[in-house]
């Protein structure tokens, strides 16, 4: 018998090193010979910690939401009394997991499922033998041909065909060239490059030593933010199994062929997700985009031909390569081959990482995988893409899950955040917010990004103070178009996407903030008031004695009132009113 227990961030994050304590010691207190397994993360971090019990059938259990104190209790009645403890399991042989049932899983087939850490693990599940075939029976020109056969698109946002730069490094002429995977994953609310670095690392090395051989290079480099140490720390790790075992290294499987991998971490800066602001700062310079042409592929890190993709990107190479181009491609839809790892938050009751076939509908992706809206409110939109994305309202949720698909509604795929929003969410605060975030991580090197954002920032701030005026509307999709025309790298060129986004679906929100001086979504402070019903109000108390401004009087059993010249507008007083009174209401 096994025990698995999810150890990526969320899992620690949710208290996984607890539950391992209790799980050695439940094991240690009944002299029982159980192997106990690190894991990554499955996907299902809405539900972690997760912990799988794999009996001698190689039977497995997941659980959910386990503690220790849920550890004294699977140890109870189903590991001693071979009786599952229903109340927190997710998924059993005779029971489909929800989450997972909908997915197809290529970049993530191991995550959830072998120790990260395990060397052994990893050979288990096919690792390098990809390599191995490659190396040793293909030459470059064939490996490349696969990849055009399987159709796989960069998966890094840009959507650009994989082999054509691949087959454009390859045929650059230069002394050296290099391989690069851009982790560098800035957009809020994304995590999928992280969780496959530290779920399954080696099959993100494995993808970057083919191609190396591809291309025609022997060195590479995995870009990551310094905010991703266990990431790191398992790349590491793995770098050094590789290494120690001839997979990385010089005259790899005999075949000549030399590649090496080192990880430079970078300071999270938003820009250096574009791939000429990363190879400057990965050669010690400020993260700053370069004019192109020319391309990478001809130009770049030391101004040598170099390719860079993302990690989920490489994470399919292995794949593709044992299975062949024919099996990815047959997977998604013609002009988007292949599955797309996509990270599911905000208001979603299934929060977490899916991988699913392209062309699934949006639809599908959020309720049938995602379990629809958290506390059953009403769907509103979706973010696609990040802060370069757009939001896609409730009309356009059969869309499917493509690059061309997604880009006529004004979205972009992106790197593969969804953030879903429910009927609370203010659709102009939330421009404001992803604005915020581009304009504070503009390099600055254009004029167009550096003040367009800027002066498109003040506007939102200014509606959603109340102060809209006739004409900001316009004035924002005016300014909207001359930063995409002007700026040089694509987080300018994609910076007003939430802003025209919003506008065009959500433009009756912009104007009752300019025209009616209300936020419908009652979010915006300046926008709300706090009152207290006379009729509904028992006199309780409740609210006056947690309101941190004092500004609620009334005697005891009698209706109370908010002084509207001292409320902070916190809302304290409509989270302590007793949900049988329901007195306060937000106006």
């Amino acid at each position: 018998m096994k025990i698995r227990i999810g150890l990526g961030s969320c899992g620690i994050a949710a208290g996984a090193l607890k539950v391992k304590e209790s799980v050695e010691a439940e094991i240690q207190e009944r002299k029982l010979e159980i192997e106990v397994q690190s894991t990554g993360c499955i996907g299902m971090c809405h539900a972690e910690p997760l912990l799988d019990v794999i009996d001698e059938q190689n039977k497995v259990y997941s659980y959910g939401y386990v503690t220790p104190k849920v550890v004294k209790q699977i140890f109870a009645d189903h590991i001693t009394g071979q009786s599952p403890v229903e109340q927190y399991l997710i998924s059993a042989p005779e029971k489909d997991c929800d989450f997972l049932a909908g997915q197809k899983r290529v970049a993530l087939r191991n995550c959830g499922i072998i120790n990260p850490e395990s060397f052994q693990d990893c050979i288990e599940h096919k690792g390098y033998q990809a390599l191995k075939r490659v190396v040793t029976e293909m030459t470059p020109e064939e490996v490349i041909s696969e990849i055009k056969q399987s159709g796989l698109r960069g998966r890094g946002g840009a959507g650009f065909p994989t082999w054509f730069k691949w087959d454009a490094a390859r045929k650059n002429p230069g002394d050296a060239k290099y391989i690069v995977c851009n982790a560098d994953e800035g957009d809020p609310g994304a995590f999928m490059d992280r969780s496959l670095m530290e779920g399954d690392p080696h099959s993100v090395l494995e993808g970057m030593a083919l191609a190396g051989y591809a291309v025609g290079a022997n060195q590479g480099f995995i870009y990551c933010r310094a905010e991703y140490p266990l990431a790191i720390q398992r790349a590491e790790l793995a770098i050094k199994q590789a290494e120690e075992r001839g997979l990385l290294g010089k005259n790899i499987f005999g075949s000549g062929f030399d590649f090496e991998i080192s990880i430079k971490q970078g300071a999270g800066a938003f820009v250096c997700g574009e791939e000429t602001a990363l190879i400057a700062s990965l050669e010690g310079e400020r993260g700053m985009p370069r004019l192109k042409p020319p391309f990478p592929a001809q130009s770049g890190y030391w101004e040598r031909p170099t390719n860079i993709n993302n990690v989920e990107t490489y994470a399919n190479v292995p794949w593709i390569l044992v299975n062949g181009g024919k099996a990815f491609s047959a997977m998604g839809t013609d002009k988007s081959p292949g599955t797309k790892v996509f990270a599911l938050a905000g208001k979603i009751k299934r929060g977490g990482l899916v991988e699913v076939p392209m062309g699934l509908s949006l639809r599908e992706v959020i309720f049938n995988i995602g379990g629809g809206i958290k506390d059953d409110q009403k769907f509103k939109a979706v973010q696609m893409g990040g802060p370069s994305g757009g939001c896609i309202p409730e009309e356009l949720l059969d869309t499917p899950v493509d690059y061309d698909s997604i880009t006529q509604t004004g979205a972009i795929m992106g790197s593969g955040g969804m953030v879903v929003m429910d009927e609370n969410t203010c659709m102009v605060d939330l421009a404001r917010f992803f604005l915020d975030f581009t304009q504070t991580e503009s390099c600055g090197k254009c004029v167009q990004c550096r003040i367009g954002t800027k002066r498109m920032l003040e506007i939102l701030e200014r509606i959603c103070d109340g102060e809209g005026r006739e004409g900001d509307i316009e004035l924002l999709e005016e300014i909207a178009v001359k930063v995409k025309e002007g700026s040089l790298c694509g987080l300018g060129q994609s910076a007003p996407n939430p802003v025209l986004t919003t506008i065009r679906y959500f433009r009756d929100e912009y104007e009752a903030h300019i025209r009616d001086k209300k936020c419908p979504a009652k979010q915006c402070k300046a926008l709300i008031t706090f009152q207290i019903d006379p009729e509904k109000c028992h006199g309780c108390g409740t609210c006056a004695r947690k309101c941190p401004a004092k500004c609620i009087t009334g005697e005891k059993k009698k209706p109370h009132v908010i002084d509207q010249d001292l409320c902070l507008k916190c809302g304290t007083c409509l989270d302590a009113c007793p949900s049988k009174y329901r007195a306060v209401t937000v106006e």
